[in-house]
């Protein structure tokens, strides 16, 4: 696995047997954090003490008094203690309620009672009741009194996904509940009174790091920050070097086709990349390697394959599939202007593949070519030109099946009806702000438009 720096030296000192009191490994990137606190429970304690030294506690059903009990009490077997509290309340405050929102609107979907039980923190840290929000009272929250709640810049799509989740909280009978804080508490144990070889570890999702709690951890252990990579290659880096190692330790391979197959259903966010990755392992059984059709197979279809989809049968001026994608995205609940801005890029892309194309430099390309010979032969001279002549195109920066894809149906297209195109997506992108004709027909026109051309 591959960590920052300072993961890397946190479990190296772990290693050497400098075990600190406690530690904080809270972020987005909930597969990494999982994997670290493996680790570190491997190599703080013995395979034959876990059963009896190690404690785990979840957020959900956070109670200090067993917290405070487990932390002072001594190990049953002598040796090293660890005791983990996963997904913590103790840090959130009414500054993390923007980052529990976005929880809970990516976990809705997938992890349904993992969103419920966020919503329920959501709830009372907002000082709401389940009861105020049920039987569409939603709705009587005005955009202003929710964003000076939440933090949050705009309501964005609460319309969507805020009604499911009350009604999933309401069908499972969940019920608001008291908390107590008990940060004063922890604070003071971990401070001056937790025992010699005890260990204590916490996840969290979200935190507040003006909290006394945080700052505590921070003086008397170590605080490691899991936050999603927001820069693309950066993010993908990641789940390439996870994918590897997993896939190493089972003597397996996947062929290049299927990893972009798989980032593009998983949108190269690490912990699905790997739940769907472990999935392919086990159907595809002896076999070694992993092919684009288990992919296909196996992995289910997402937005960003519909959008992958549209792209490429506007690219290849086929307005019936276009029109069908198109329709599935909206029944997804994908917002027009989210499509509008896909479309937009791609024909930037094949606009710039024209430009590199006229530049002479390109002429071993063939539209015919495969995949593994565009990479041998027409990826290079684009890395060496657009080093040399230090141009910043921003397709040049794109993972190389991208590139592959723009230049391939750039050939269907001349320069200036890219050109054209671009003008009416920049209309349509006017046109769905500032009139209120119906998102789908302004889409439909618009497509057919681009086909036809």
């Amino acid at each position: 696995m591959d960590y920052d720096s300072i993961p890397r030296k946190v479990l190296a000192d772990i290693k050497k047997g400098k075990i600190a009191p406690c530690y904080l490994l809270y972020g987005d990137e909930e597969y990494l954090i999982s994997e670290t606190l493996k680790e570190m429970i491997v190599l703080i304690l013995p395979d034959g003490d876990r059963d009896l030294n190690l404690v785990f506690m979840d957020g959900d059903r956070e109670d200090v008094d067993r917290l405070r009990e487990a932390l002072l009490t001594p190990p049953l077997i002598p040796g090293k203690k660890i005791i983990v509290l996963r997904d913590t309340r103790l840090l959130y405050s009414r500054q993390s309620l923007s980052d529990l929102v976005k929880k809970i609107r990516e976990n809705l979907d997938h992890d349904p009672l993992r969103a419920c039980r966020d919503f329920m923190i959501f709830l009372r840290m907002a000082g709401w009741k389940l009861d105020d929000l049920k039987d569409e009272n939603w709705k009587t929250i005005s955009d202003d009194r929710w964003n000076r709640i939440t933090g949050e810049d705009e309501p964005g799509d609460r319309d969507k996904w805020l009604p499911k989740i009350v009604d999933i909280c309401v069908r499972e009978g969940l019920a608001d509940k008291e908390f107590l804080d008990g940060e004063e508490e922890i604070c003071k144990i971990l401070s001056s009174e937790i025992p010699e070889g005890h260990c204590l570890i916490i996840t969290a999702g979200a935190v507040d790091k003006r909290k006394k709690l945080f700052k505590v951890i921070a003086e008397r252990g170590v605080v490691l920050n899991f936050n999603r990579s927001r820069v693309e290659e950066k993010q993908k880096g990641q789940v390439l070097e996870a994918a590897g190692a997993v896939l190493r330790k089972k003597g397996k391979s996947i062929d290049p086709e299927a990893m972009i197959a798989l980032g593009r259903k998983t949108g190269f966010d690490l912990r699905k990349s790997m739940a769907e990755l472990e999935k392919l392992i086990a159907y595809t059984g002896e076999r070694q390697r992993i092919g684009e059709m288990d992919v296909e197979d196996i992995v289910g279809k997402t937005k960003e394959d519909s959008i992958f989809e549209l792209t490429a049968s506007l690219a290849g001026k086929n307005p019936g599939k276009a029109l069908l994608t198109m329709k599935d995205l909206l029944d997804q609940g994908v917002h027009s202007l989210v499509i509008l801005a896909m479309i937009i890029r791609e024909m930037r892309f094949l606009l710039h593949a024209k430009l590199l194309m006229a530049t002479g430099k390109f002429n071993l390309f063939d539209p015919r070519m495969d995949f593994s010979r565009f990479q041998k032969t027409t990826i290079p001279i684009l890395k060496e030109w657009s080093s040399e002549s230090g141009n910043r195109l921003e397709l040049a920066g794109q993972h190389p099946y991208v590139i592959y894809n723009a230049f391939k149906f750039s050939e269907r297209f001349s320069r200036d009806e890219l050109v054209r195109n671009l003008e009416s997506l920049l209309n349509v992108d006017l046109a769905l702000k500032t009139t209120g004709q119906d998102p789908r027909i302004i889409m439909e026109r618009l497509i057919l438009c681009l086909c036809s051309r």
